[in-house]
């Protein structure tokens, strides 16, 4: 029942959000703009206690869980709602995705909590839409389902984006419905050809099928078509710069630290347990588009001006790392491919922030041109702003370093030559950050653009980053809270996979 009150919190905070509209406007008042002000405040309090009780209830799940079970826990059933059954559970993978959501809700919530004025209820309505949806992709045990959900955080977004976001908002929303939208047809056809030749759609019984390897190859290719335009890959990433740099901040922060991670997740769910046989043989060029996808993407990012675009550049570079270490079939590289993306999370939401919730707020601009010189004037903004910059480089002592690591290590361990084109993925991005920090913080005196200078950060800035920060480090120094609890599920991954090679070795 605590799944279900996790799906259902964020949906009660959207019913009294709507009850409190309806009230309002029976209200009739003379002190309009007063009364405006106080029922904004009310919606935006009814919001952030709602996703912070999600948050909640999901620490509750994770001190319940018993991380020395690697079967589904928590599970709902509910049988014959429609064509398919509605199956709801968590393992000690989707446990961690299910913390990442609600941890980054609220905090995307409070970065636009004064900026967003107009339209605010279809805002934060959105925004509590958006968390039931991203916390039902990882909730669900049907395939059918996961389907449903992944393809359902669209309209959503594209309503964030294209209401919300800068001048280019419109033409950003169209391609990031149609570039994903697209993309996931492949996934659909990969999933009716498993529906219609197992019987089912659920995850149980299709972990225990076992296609042949001309069936996984073509169900793989469809698979992972979809999940390389969501990662993004190499020419598939127009629709990501285009959607972070003309989102609010908030949706920045929600594609960068949950979005991005559903490829992840669905590689994790579908394709490592499903398709043993068809990834173990395409590694190659999985490690191949990866490769160029780092390098491409960390050159662009030296030459950017536009500090969303160059943390959105970075974003890709990072994902492709994270995607080449979760399929090196090692337990090393599986492990540390989750830990860099929950770390990514953190880190690219805290830079997001800094730029857009910080930096934007006060200059209104994006170019790193106009800023120099800011450690004068904003001390503890640019203390905060160099450790998270660290931490995208993947400093020791951050959990990106852990994470990137074991990453790298484990694609090394399965195709050394690519492993080690992959790791310079560890110099490009020490050159870009703080070649950025260095121009923001340093280069001399502050910009002559300005004609009156910026505040520091706010209390409510500094205790976002703050918390964002704490996780990065904390986790960094000690990281067995995330690599213990993932070590049953990753090691089943790994064995399946195996015995899979052996069988067609031995066929």
């Amino acid at each position: 029942m605590i799944i279900i009150l996790l799906l259902l919190i964020p949906l009660i905070g959207v019913f009294l959000i709507c009850t409190e509209m309806y009230r309002n406007k029976t209200i009739t008042t003379t002190h309009v703009n007063a009364v405006s002000d106080w029922n904004n405040r009310q919606l935006k309090s009814i919001a952030l206690q709602t996703s912070i009780c999600t948050l909640f209830v999901s620490l509750i799940i994770f001190g319940l869980y018993d991380f020395s079970n690697n079967q589904f826990q928590f599970v709902q059933e509910y049988h014959e709602i429609s064509y398919f059954n509605f199956y709801l559970g968590v393992d000690g993978l989707s446990i961690y995705f299910v913390l990442l959501t609600a941890i980054i809700m609220p905090i995307s919530l409070l970065s636009n909590w004064t900026s967003i004025s107009h339209n605010l209820k279809t805002y934060l309505i959105t925004i509590l839409l958006l968390e039931t949806l991203l916390l039902s992709v990882f909730l669900v045990l049907d395939i059918l389902l996961f389907y449903i959900f992944f393809e359902s955080i669209l309209p959503p977004l594209f309503i964030l984006i294209g209401s919300f976001g800068s001048s280019n908002k419109v033409r950003a929303s169209f391609y990031l419905f149609l570039y994903t939208l697209l993309g996931s047809l492949f996934l659909l056809l990969s999933i009716v050809t498993m529906s219609s030749i197992t019987g089912t759609t659920d995850f149980d019984a299709l972990y225990k099928t076992n296609f042949n390897y001309y069936t996984q190859l073509f169900l793989f290719m469809g698979i992972f078509i979809a999940f390389a335009v969501k990662t993004p890959t190499i020419f598939l990433n127009t629709w990501l710069l285009k959607a972070h740099v003309e989102s609010p901040l908030s949706g920045s922060i929600i594609l960068a630290g949950i979005v991005l991670k559903l490829s992840l997740y669905g590689i994790l769910r579908l394709i490592l347990p499903l398709l043993p046989k068809a990834y173990l043989n395409c590694t190659f060029l999985i490690y191949l588009i990866g490769v160029i996808t780092i390098v491409y993407a960390s050159i662009s990012t030296l030459r950017t001006i536009d500090i969303k675009e160059l943390i959105a550049y970075s974003s890709v570079s990072h994902a492709a790392v994270y995607l080449m270490g979760v399929f090196s079939n090692t337990i090393q590289g599986i492990e540390g491919g989750i830990a860099l993306g929950l770390a990514h999370g953190f880190v690219s939401s805290g830079l997001f922030i800094c730029a857009g919730g910080v930096l934007y707020d006060r200059s209104s601009t994006r170019l790193i041109t106009y800023y120099r010189g800011i450690a004068q004037i904003m001390p503890i903004f640019s203390v905060i702003l160099f450790i998270l910059c660290l931490g995208n480089c993947g400093v020791p002592l951050t959990l990106n370093f852990v994470g990137e690591f074991l990453s790298l290590y484990g694609a090394f361990e399965r195709l050394p030559i690519l492993g080690a084109l992959a790791s310079s993925s560890i110099i490009f991005s020490a050159a870009y950050t703080i070649y950025m920090f260095n121009r923001i913080a340093f280069a001399g005196s502050y910009s002559k653009f300005f004609i009156v200078n910026i505040s520091d950060l706010n209390k409510r800035e500094f205790y976002i980053l703050l918390t964002l920060v704490l996780f990065t480090v904390v986790l960094g120094i000690y990281p067995a809270p995330i690599l213990d609890g993932l070590h049953y599920s990753v090691t089943t991954l790994i064995y399946s996979a195996s015995c899979d090679c052996e069988t067609s070795a031995s066929l």
